[in-house]
């Protein structure tokens, strides 16, 4: 059974990891609605769902499996995911290494009847988490169909994040 502390180091720094996948943070987008990007209690930080947009776009609307292929809707799922690092990072004074470990997802996928391949599109996001934060990348999730999301979105992630000590305290 997985331990409930935080791993102690990382491997790699989020950023060098960032920079070796040739990705860069976005600016973290700002609420589409009444809500605040993220609330933070203590060492959590819960940021809200995260479309996925890339510069003032959604990359991907509609449904999958159709339109959008479980691919699409994985590439999707990896920007929601810049996004909200952006968001944390923002929270933090600029930096990701402000994050001890993350703990929890929850993915929405805008979704035709029928389909039930729900966490093969949110491993587009869990798959990008391991490889910015190794072993601290790991977490607990959800993958969720629905008939629809906010604005036509395809995916929609919102994330749990356990924050080092002392770090972006306000």
């Amino acid at each position: 059974m997985p331990q409930s502390t935080s791993p102690q180091s990382q491997p790699h720094s989020p950023t060098a990891a960032l920079a070796n996948l040739g990705l860069v943070l976005p600016s973290a987008p700002k609420p589409v609605a009444s809500y605040v990007p993220c609330v933070r209690t203590g060492n959590l930080l819960i940021v809200s769902g995260q479309l996925p947009f890339r510069d003032g776009k959604l990359l991907a609307t509609g449904l999958v499996p159709d339109p959008v292929t479980i691919e699409c809707g994985q590439e999707a799922a990896r920007q929601c995911i810049l996004n909200g690092l952006a968001v944390v990072a923002a929270e933090c004074g600029g930096s990701l290494d402000c994050v001890a470990r993350i703990v929890r997802l929850g993915v929405f996928v805008a979704s035709c009847n029928g389909f039930t391949e729900q966490p093969k599109v949110a491993n587009g996001a869990s798959d990008l988490l391991q490889q910015i934060f190794g072993e601290s990348g790991r977490h607990a999730r959800a993958a969720v169909g629905t008939n629809a999301l906010p604005l036509g979105a395809s995916v929609e992630i919102e994330m749990m994040v356990e924050l080092r000590d002392r770090v972006g305290a306000r």
